[in-house]
């Protein structure tokens, strides 16, 4: 006889959900990682941009092309304050996602855990049977033996 767990498709289920959540997550990260890279990269533009202005300045650039190069800085100040908005909105999903999955392996652990103890229980019912069946068949040949001596 063969062990058979009779909620097997809740278990397959809950290990999906686990998997499924997983894979929110790593999309969650991915994201961040992204928008992070994309913050990083404005930073530098405007960082090498305050250096060419600087350098504009002291060999006498002229007023026009000095304010035009502020206003760009000024649009990358903008940008960077946005995209430092996204970074944390990102940041906000990947704790969500994180604490998601963290309620999926616990589901899935909860229905192992009671999968793993319906297997002992049937093991255990399992080898008490095999016990019964060899002291019933001891049994009998003993019986067996003393009504051959009589």
């Amino acid at each position: 006889m063969k062990f058979r767990y009779h909620f097997q498709k809740v278990v397959d289920l809950k290990s999906n959900e686990k998997t499924q959540a997983e894979w929110m997550l790593s999309t969650a990260i991915g994201k961040l990682q992204t928008e992070e890279e994309h913050l990083l990269q404005l930073l530098n533009d405007k960082k090498e941009l305050i250096d060419v202005i600087q350098s504009a300045t002291e060999s006498s650039a002229s007023v026009s092309s000095l304010q035009e190069m502020q206003r760009y800085v000024h649009h990358l100040d903008e940008c960077i304050s946005r995209k430092s908005s996204d970074v944390r909105h990102a940041e906000v999903n990947v704790q969500r996602n994180q604490t998601f999955l963290n309620g999926k392996m616990m589901d899935e652990k909860v229905w192992l855990g009671a999968r793993d103890k319906a297997k002992i229980k049937f093991q255990q019912e399992m080898l008490l049977r095999e016990q019964n069946d060899l002291d019933e068949m001891a049994t009998v040949r003993f019986a067996a033996k003393a009504g051959r001596a009589n």
